[in-house]
């Protein structure tokens, strides 16, 4: 008898479980569908809308201006670089005796050549990778964050070094 009981326990103790939680999932499946397609919390779009804010993005949303370089390394002459847009990265080479000038909160990333840097007082720029302050004429790791702060500090090529330097730019620059 005792072994009847505890078989026919444990079988209504499943069956009630199930049911249960049969029950448990019906409403929690109609609980959480707040967002339909179509309503105004989730609306359908078009493909030409979703192509048009395809294409804007690709864009950038506005104009930006490419860097140009002076075709004389040795004449003091100097480009400025786009500082419209705050996101976007801009590729430049910086050729040996040029100095790449960054604006105030401008970023750049050596990514090949050996860099150096420049600032015209005591105080450097800000290797955000390492967390330290490189000053002037401390040599940069390449792939190393680096934060300019103020106006009138940037990178050059090292000296001696005959290769140019490429380098990733986000905000402000020129090149003298």
């Amino acid at each position: 008898m005792n072994k009847i009981w505890k078989t026919t326990a444990a079988v209504g103790l499943i069956g009630a479980s199930i049911w249960t939680g049969s029950v448990l999932n019906l409403t929690a499946e109609g609980a959480g569908v707040t967002n339909q397609p179509g309503t105004a919390d989730d609306p359908v779009v078009t493909k030409s809308y979703v192509e048009q804010a395809i294409q804007q993005a690709i864009k950038g949303g506005g104009a930006t201006t490419t860097p140009t370089t002076p075709t004389n390394p040795t004449t003091p002459s100097t480009s400025e670089g786009s500082g419209s847009s705050s996101d976007a990265v801009s590729i430049v080479d910086v050729k040996p005796g040029q100095i790449l000038i960054a604006s105030a909160g401008a970023e750049f990333v050596v990514r090949a050549g050996k860099a150096v840097i420049y600032s015209q007082d005591l105080n450097g720029v800000a290797d955000l990778t390492d967390g330290k302050d490189i000053t002037n004429g401390g040599a940069v790791a390449n792939n190393h964050l680096l934060s300019f702060p103020r106006d009138g500090r940037g990178i050059q090529v090292q000296e001696g070094n005959k290769y140019n330097l490429t380098v990733m730019v986000r905000g402000g620059y020129k090149i003298q």
